[in-house]
Protein backbone atom coordinates (compact mmCIF):
# COMPACT_ATOMS: atom_id res chain seq x y z
CA UNK A 1 0.00 0.00 0.00
CA UNK A 2 1.31 3.45 -0.92
CA UNK A 3 2.51 5.66 1.91
CA UNK A 4 0.23 8.44 3.11
CA UNK A 5 1.89 11.85 2.91
CA UNK A 6 0.78 14.62 5.29
CA UNK A 7 1.35 18.11 3.89
CA UNK A 8 0.82 21.45 5.70
CA UNK A 9 -1.83 23.32 3.73
CA UNK A 10 0.39 26.36 3.28
CA UNK A 11 0.65 28.41 0.12
CA UNK A 12 -2.09 29.37 -2.34
CA UNK A 13 -2.30 26.06 -4.22
CA UNK A 14 -2.67 23.98 -1.06
CA UNK A 15 -5.12 26.49 0.43
CA UNK A 16 -7.37 26.21 -2.64
CA UNK A 17 -7.15 22.41 -2.50
CA UNK A 18 -7.97 22.42 1.22
CA UNK A 19 -11.16 24.41 0.57
CA UNK A 20 -12.48 22.42 -2.37
CA UNK A 21 -11.51 18.97 -1.07
CA UNK A 22 -14.93 17.94 0.37
CA UNK A 23 -16.62 18.33 -3.01
CA UNK A 24 -13.86 16.30 -4.62
CA UNK A 25 -14.27 13.51 -2.05
CA UNK A 26 -18.05 13.49 -1.61
CA UNK A 27 -19.42 14.52 -5.00
CA UNK A 28 -22.39 12.35 -5.94
CA UNK A 29 -23.08 11.09 -2.41
CA UNK A 30 -26.73 11.35 -1.35
CA UNK A 31 -27.29 14.41 0.85
CA UNK A 32 -24.10 16.26 -0.10
CA UNK A 33 -24.19 19.70 -1.72
CA UNK A 34 -21.04 21.60 -2.63
CA UNK A 35 -20.58 24.98 -0.90
CA UNK A 36 -19.23 27.93 -2.87
CA UNK A 37 -15.44 27.99 -3.03
CA UNK A 38 -15.35 31.73 -2.38
CA UNK A 39 -17.42 31.32 0.80
CA UNK A 40 -14.98 28.65 2.00
CA UNK A 41 -12.04 31.02 1.31
CA UNK A 42 -13.57 33.59 3.68
CA UNK A 43 -14.33 30.91 6.28
CA UNK A 44 -10.86 29.32 6.33
CA UNK A 45 -8.60 32.21 5.30
CA UNK A 46 -6.47 33.34 8.23
CA UNK A 47 -6.42 36.92 6.96
CA UNK A 48 -10.09 36.94 6.05
CA UNK A 49 -11.76 35.39 9.12
CA UNK A 50 -11.21 37.29 12.42
CA UNK A 51 -11.57 33.98 14.27
CA UNK A 52 -7.93 33.25 13.47
CA UNK A 53 -6.88 36.25 15.57
CA UNK A 54 -7.99 34.24 18.62
CA UNK A 55 -6.03 31.07 17.85
CA UNK A 56 -2.83 29.60 16.53
CA UNK A 57 -3.80 27.20 13.75
CA UNK A 58 -2.39 24.83 11.17
CA UNK A 59 -4.20 23.01 8.39
CA UNK A 60 -3.02 19.69 6.93
CA UNK A 61 -3.73 17.74 3.73
CA UNK A 62 -3.28 14.01 3.16
CA UNK A 63 -2.07 12.65 -0.18
CA UNK A 64 -1.64 9.07 -1.43
CA UNK A 65 -0.71 7.85 -4.91
CA UNK A 66 -0.67 11.47 -6.07
CA UNK A 67 -4.30 12.04 -5.02
CA UNK A 68 -5.61 14.20 -2.20
CA UNK A 69 -7.48 11.94 0.23
CA UNK A 70 -8.19 14.06 3.32
CA UNK A 71 -7.74 17.22 5.36
CA UNK A 72 -7.81 18.44 8.97
CA UNK A 73 -7.38 21.63 11.04
CA UNK A 74 -5.49 21.86 14.35
CA UNK A 75 -5.83 24.96 16.51
CA UNK A 76 -5.21 26.20 20.02
CA UNK A 77 -7.02 29.16 21.54
CA UNK A 78 -5.05 31.87 23.26
CA UNK A 79 -5.48 31.58 27.06
CA UNK A 80 -7.79 34.58 27.27
CA UNK A 81 -10.30 32.85 24.98
CA UNK A 82 -10.63 29.52 26.78
CA UNK A 83 -13.87 27.72 25.74
CA UNK A 84 -16.39 26.94 28.49
CA UNK A 85 -15.57 23.43 29.82
CA UNK A 86 -14.11 22.38 26.46
CA UNK A 87 -10.42 22.15 25.61
CA UNK A 88 -8.47 25.07 24.15
CA UNK A 89 -6.88 22.44 21.88
CA UNK A 90 -9.15 21.51 19.02
CA UNK A 91 -9.38 19.89 15.62
CA UNK A 92 -11.77 20.73 12.81
CA UNK A 93 -12.59 20.50 9.11
CA UNK A 94 -11.97 16.76 9.09
CA UNK A 95 -12.88 15.22 5.74
CA UNK A 96 -11.46 12.03 4.24
CA UNK A 97 -12.04 8.98 2.10
CA UNK A 98 -13.30 5.78 3.72
CA UNK A 99 -9.91 4.60 4.96
CA UNK A 100 -8.89 4.20 8.60
CA UNK A 101 -5.20 4.73 7.81
CA UNK A 102 -5.92 8.07 6.17
CA UNK A 103 -7.99 9.32 9.11
CA UNK A 104 -5.36 8.01 11.52
CA UNK A 105 -2.62 9.90 9.67
CA UNK A 106 -4.64 13.12 9.72
CA UNK A 107 -5.65 12.98 13.38
CA UNK A 108 -2.12 11.99 14.39
CA UNK A 109 -0.75 15.03 12.57
CA UNK A 110 -3.21 17.29 14.40
CA UNK A 111 -2.58 15.60 17.76
CA UNK A 112 1.20 15.84 17.42
CA UNK A 113 0.99 19.51 16.48
CA UNK A 114 -1.25 20.19 19.49
CA UNK A 115 0.86 18.14 21.92
CA UNK A 116 3.92 20.27 21.14
CA UNK A 117 1.82 23.20 22.39
CA UNK A 118 0.84 21.51 25.65
CA UNK A 119 -2.34 19.62 24.78
CA UNK A 120 -3.51 16.72 26.90
CA UNK A 121 -7.14 16.81 25.75
CA UNK A 122 -8.62 17.58 22.34
CA UNK A 123 -12.17 18.45 21.26
CA UNK A 124 -13.71 18.77 17.84
CA UNK A 125 -14.49 19.14 15.11
CA UNK A 126 -14.94 22.91 15.22
CA UNK A 127 -14.69 24.21 11.69
CA UNK A 128 -13.15 26.56 12.41
CA UNK A 129 -15.05 27.45 15.60
CA UNK A 130 -18.19 26.68 17.59
CA UNK A 131 -19.55 29.90 16.09
CA UNK A 132 -18.88 28.57 12.59
CA UNK A 133 -19.60 24.91 11.94
CA UNK A 134 -19.35 22.14 14.50
CA UNK A 135 -19.56 18.38 14.81
CA UNK A 136 -19.52 15.38 12.51
CA UNK A 137 -22.86 14.39 11.02
CA UNK A 138 -23.95 11.09 12.59
CA UNK A 139 -27.63 11.02 11.62
CA UNK A 140 -29.70 12.56 8.81
CA UNK A 141 -27.28 11.95 5.95
CA UNK A 142 -29.88 12.14 3.18
CA UNK A 143 -31.98 14.97 4.58
CA UNK A 144 -32.23 18.28 2.73
CA UNK A 145 -28.70 19.78 2.64
CA UNK A 146 -28.65 23.17 4.33
CA UNK A 147 -26.24 25.99 3.56
CA UNK A 148 -23.53 26.51 6.23
CA UNK A 149 -24.29 23.12 7.81
CA UNK A 150 -21.48 20.52 7.57
CA UNK A 151 -22.16 17.22 5.84
CA UNK A 152 -20.17 14.02 6.29
CA UNK A 153 -20.56 10.47 4.97
CA UNK A 154 -21.71 7.80 7.46
CA UNK A 155 -18.29 6.18 7.66
CA UNK A 156 -16.44 9.23 9.02
CA UNK A 157 -17.77 9.08 12.58
CA UNK A 158 -17.12 5.33 12.67
CA UNK A 159 -13.46 5.83 11.71
CA UNK A 160 -12.99 8.64 14.24
CA UNK A 161 -14.44 6.53 17.05
CA UNK A 162 -12.18 3.62 16.05
CA UNK A 163 -9.22 5.89 16.83
CA UNK A 164 -10.24 6.49 20.46
CA UNK A 165 -12.41 9.59 20.10
CA UNK A 166 -15.47 9.56 22.34
CA UNK A 167 -18.70 11.53 22.23
CA UNK A 168 -18.49 14.79 24.15
CA UNK A 169 -21.81 16.32 23.08
CA UNK A 170 -24.42 15.91 20.39
CA UNK A 171 -26.17 18.86 18.77
CA UNK A 172 -29.47 18.40 16.97
CA UNK A 173 -31.16 20.24 14.11
CA UNK A 174 -34.92 20.54 13.94
CA UNK A 175 -37.09 20.86 10.87
CA UNK A 176 -40.24 22.92 11.31
CA UNK A 177 -42.70 22.22 8.50
CA UNK A 178 -44.72 25.29 7.57
CA UNK A 179 -48.11 23.86 6.67
CA UNK A 180 -51.37 25.71 6.14
CA UNK A 181 -52.66 24.15 9.35
CA UNK A 182 -49.71 25.62 11.21
CA UNK A 183 -50.25 29.03 9.63
CA UNK A 184 -53.89 29.01 10.64
CA UNK A 185 -53.09 28.50 14.34
CA UNK A 186 -53.89 31.58 16.45
CA UNK A 187 -51.01 33.52 17.97
CA UNK A 188 -50.36 32.50 21.57
CA UNK A 189 -48.32 35.53 22.61
CA UNK A 190 -49.29 38.41 20.33
CA UNK A 191 -52.95 38.05 21.25
CA UNK A 192 -52.43 37.94 25.03
CA UNK A 193 -52.98 41.22 26.81
CA UNK A 194 -50.08 40.77 29.27
CA UNK A 195 -47.57 40.44 26.41
CA UNK A 196 -48.80 42.18 23.26
CA UNK A 197 -47.97 45.71 24.47
CA UNK A 198 -44.63 44.71 26.03
CA UNK A 199 -43.16 42.44 23.34
CA UNK A 200 -42.39 44.10 20.00
CA UNK A 201 -40.62 42.60 16.99
CA UNK A 202 -38.72 44.53 14.34
CA UNK A 203 -36.38 43.51 11.49
CA UNK A 204 -32.64 44.05 11.77
CA UNK A 205 -31.62 47.22 9.95
CA UNK A 206 -29.41 45.72 7.24
CA UNK A 207 -28.31 49.20 6.16
CA UNK A 208 -26.86 49.89 9.62
CA UNK A 209 -25.22 46.55 10.35
CA UNK A 210 -21.78 47.93 11.18
CA UNK A 211 -23.22 51.12 12.70
CA UNK A 212 -24.90 49.45 15.64
CA UNK A 213 -26.68 46.24 14.68
CA UNK A 214 -23.62 43.95 14.75
CA UNK A 215 -22.69 45.34 18.17
CA UNK A 216 -26.21 44.61 19.39
CA UNK A 217 -26.11 41.10 17.93
CA UNK A 218 -22.72 40.28 19.46
CA UNK A 219 -23.85 41.57 22.88
CA UNK A 220 -27.07 39.53 22.84
CA UNK A 221 -25.41 36.42 21.44
CA UNK A 222 -22.54 36.40 23.92
CA UNK A 223 -24.78 37.15 26.89
CA UNK A 224 -27.24 34.44 25.94
CA UNK A 225 -24.76 31.65 25.24
CA UNK A 226 -21.97 32.47 27.71
CA UNK A 227 -22.54 29.44 29.98
CA UNK A 228 -23.02 26.84 27.23
CA UNK A 229 -20.50 24.07 26.76
CA UNK A 230 -17.77 25.04 24.31
CA UNK A 231 -18.75 28.72 24.21
CA UNK A 232 -16.21 31.21 22.93
CA UNK A 233 -17.24 34.88 22.60
CA UNK A 234 -18.37 35.89 19.13
CA UNK A 235 -16.41 39.10 18.57
CA UNK A 236 -17.84 42.19 16.90
CA UNK A 237 -15.08 41.82 14.31
CA UNK A 238 -16.49 38.38 13.44
CA UNK A 239 -19.99 39.80 13.14
CA UNK A 240 -18.67 42.66 11.03
CA UNK A 241 -16.90 40.16 8.76
CA UNK A 242 -20.22 38.54 7.84
CA UNK A 243 -22.18 41.81 7.65
CA UNK A 244 -21.68 42.20 3.89
CA UNK A 245 -22.86 38.63 3.32
CA UNK A 246 -25.94 39.19 5.46
CA UNK A 247 -26.84 42.43 3.70
CA UNK A 248 -26.47 40.75 0.29
CA UNK A 249 -27.94 37.29 0.89
CA UNK A 250 -30.48 37.74 3.72
CA UNK A 251 -33.79 39.56 3.08
CA UNK A 252 -35.02 41.81 5.94
CA UNK A 253 -37.96 39.48 6.58
CA UNK A 254 -35.48 36.76 7.55
CA UNK A 255 -34.22 38.85 10.50
CA UNK A 256 -35.71 40.06 13.75
CA UNK A 257 -34.96 41.89 16.98
CA UNK A 258 -37.33 41.39 19.91
CA UNK A 259 -37.80 44.31 22.29
CA UNK A 260 -39.26 43.87 25.74
CA UNK A 261 -40.52 47.05 27.42
CA UNK A 262 -38.64 49.00 24.75
CA UNK A 263 -35.25 47.30 25.23
CA UNK A 264 -33.69 44.81 22.78
CA UNK A 265 -33.50 41.40 24.48
CA UNK A 266 -33.29 38.88 21.66
CA UNK A 267 -32.48 38.57 17.97
CA UNK A 268 -32.52 35.97 15.21
CA UNK A 269 -31.21 35.72 11.66
CA UNK A 270 -32.39 33.05 9.24
CA UNK A 271 -30.30 32.25 6.18
CA UNK A 272 -32.13 31.29 2.98
CA UNK A 273 -30.92 27.90 1.84
CA UNK A 274 -28.55 28.99 -0.91
CA UNK A 275 -28.08 25.37 -1.97
CA UNK A 276 -31.39 25.83 -3.81
CA UNK A 277 -29.64 28.14 -6.28
CA UNK A 278 -26.01 26.95 -6.25
CA UNK A 279 -26.28 23.16 -6.20
CA UNK A 280 -25.56 22.88 -9.93
CA UNK A 281 -22.54 25.22 -9.84
CA UNK A 282 -20.20 22.65 -8.21
CA UNK A 283 -18.67 25.32 -5.98
CA UNK A 284 -17.65 27.64 -8.82
CA UNK A 285 -18.51 31.35 -8.78
CA UNK A 286 -16.27 33.31 -11.14
CA UNK A 287 -17.65 31.85 -14.37
CA UNK A 288 -21.16 31.60 -12.95
CA UNK A 289 -21.47 35.06 -11.41
CA UNK A 290 -24.14 36.47 -13.80
CA UNK A 291 -26.23 33.34 -13.33
CA UNK A 292 -25.81 33.53 -9.55
CA UNK A 293 -26.78 37.22 -9.32
CA UNK A 294 -29.88 36.58 -11.41
CA UNK A 295 -30.91 33.71 -9.15
CA UNK A 296 -30.38 35.80 -6.02
CA UNK A 297 -32.83 38.36 -7.36
CA UNK A 298 -35.51 36.02 -8.66
CA UNK A 299 -35.50 32.83 -6.60
CA UNK A 300 -38.33 32.12 -4.17
CA UNK A 301 -36.78 30.05 -1.39
CA UNK A 302 -38.55 26.99 -0.02
CA UNK A 303 -36.20 26.31 2.90
CA UNK A 304 -34.15 28.38 5.33
CA UNK A 305 -32.06 27.85 8.44
CA UNK A 306 -31.81 29.85 11.66
CA UNK A 307 -28.22 31.03 11.44
CA UNK A 308 -27.88 33.22 14.55
CA UNK A 309 -29.94 33.48 17.72
CA UNK A 310 -29.37 35.14 21.07
CA UNK A 311 -31.48 36.02 24.13
CA UNK A 312 -30.46 37.80 27.32
CA UNK A 313 -29.32 35.27 29.92
CA UNK A 314 -31.41 36.86 32.68
CA UNK A 315 -34.60 36.09 30.75
CA UNK A 316 -33.84 32.46 30.00
CA UNK A 317 -35.67 29.79 32.02
CA UNK A 318 -38.33 32.34 32.93
CA UNK A 319 -41.91 33.00 31.87
CA UNK A 320 -40.78 36.17 30.12
CA UNK A 321 -38.03 34.35 28.29
CA UNK A 322 -40.46 31.65 27.22
CA UNK A 323 -42.88 34.28 25.93
CA UNK A 324 -40.09 35.94 23.95
CA UNK A 325 -38.97 32.68 22.37
CA UNK A 326 -42.55 31.78 21.50
CA UNK A 327 -43.11 35.23 20.03
CA UNK A 328 -40.06 34.70 17.80
CA UNK A 329 -41.31 31.33 16.59
CA UNK A 330 -44.75 32.82 15.94
CA UNK A 331 -43.14 35.67 14.00
CA UNK A 332 -41.09 33.18 11.96
CA UNK A 333 -44.29 31.27 11.24
CA UNK A 334 -46.10 34.45 10.17
CA UNK A 335 -43.26 35.52 7.91
CA UNK A 336 -43.01 32.02 6.54
CA UNK A 337 -46.48 32.50 5.12
CA UNK A 338 -45.51 35.69 3.29
CA UNK A 339 -42.28 34.30 1.83
CA UNK A 340 -43.86 30.90 1.09
CA UNK A 341 -41.31 28.75 2.92
CA UNK A 342 -42.03 25.04 3.14
CA UNK A 343 -39.70 24.37 6.06
CA UNK A 344 -37.37 26.10 8.51
CA UNK A 345 -34.38 24.36 10.09
CA UNK A 346 -33.30 25.23 13.63
CA UNK A 347 -29.91 23.95 14.84
CA UNK A 348 -27.42 23.30 16.32
CA UNK A 349 -29.18 22.82 19.66
CA UNK A 350 -27.23 21.09 22.41
CA UNK A 351 -28.90 17.79 23.25
CA UNK A 352 -29.47 18.80 26.90
CA UNK A 353 -30.72 22.33 26.16
CA UNK A 354 -34.33 21.58 27.02
CA UNK A 355 -35.42 25.24 27.44
CA UNK A 356 -34.62 25.65 23.75
CA UNK A 357 -35.83 22.26 22.57
CA UNK A 358 -39.28 22.26 24.21
CA UNK A 359 -40.67 25.40 22.48
CA UNK A 360 -39.39 24.17 19.10
CA UNK A 361 -41.09 20.82 19.64
CA UNK A 362 -44.23 22.64 20.79
CA UNK A 363 -44.46 24.11 17.29
CA UNK A 364 -44.02 20.75 15.63
CA UNK A 365 -40.26 20.72 15.18
CA UNK A 366 -38.78 17.27 14.45
CA UNK A 367 -35.13 16.32 14.87
CA UNK A 368 -33.76 15.60 11.38
CA UNK A 369 -29.98 15.78 11.87
CA UNK A 370 -27.50 15.08 14.64
CA UNK A 371 -23.90 16.28 14.71
CA UNK A 372 -21.40 14.93 17.24
CA UNK A 373 -18.50 16.73 18.93
CA UNK A 374 -15.74 14.40 20.11
CA UNK A 375 -13.12 14.34 22.83
CA UNK A 376 -9.88 12.44 23.22
CA UNK A 377 -7.31 12.34 26.01
CA UNK A 378 -3.81 12.63 24.62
Amino acid sequence: MAQIEIVPANGLANFLTYNKLPRLLYKGMAGFAAPLDVERWFLHGHRLNPHFELVEAQEFLARRDGKWVGRILAQVYKPEFTPVEASRFQFGSLDAIDDLDVVRALTTAAEDWLKTRGANRINGPFSPSINGEMGILVDGFEKTPMFLTPWHPPYLSRLVEALGYERAHDVVSYEIKISQEMLDQPARIGSRKEWKDRVKVRPIDLKRLKQGETQLMSDLFNDGWRDNWGFVPFTKAEFDSIADVLSFAVPPEFTMVVEFDGKPVSFAVAMPNLFEIIDDLDGGVLFNLPKLVSRFRKHKYKTARILLLGTRKELQNSATGGAILLSMIEEMRRRGASVKLDALEAGWVLEDNMPMRKPIEMFGGKVVKTHRVYEKRL
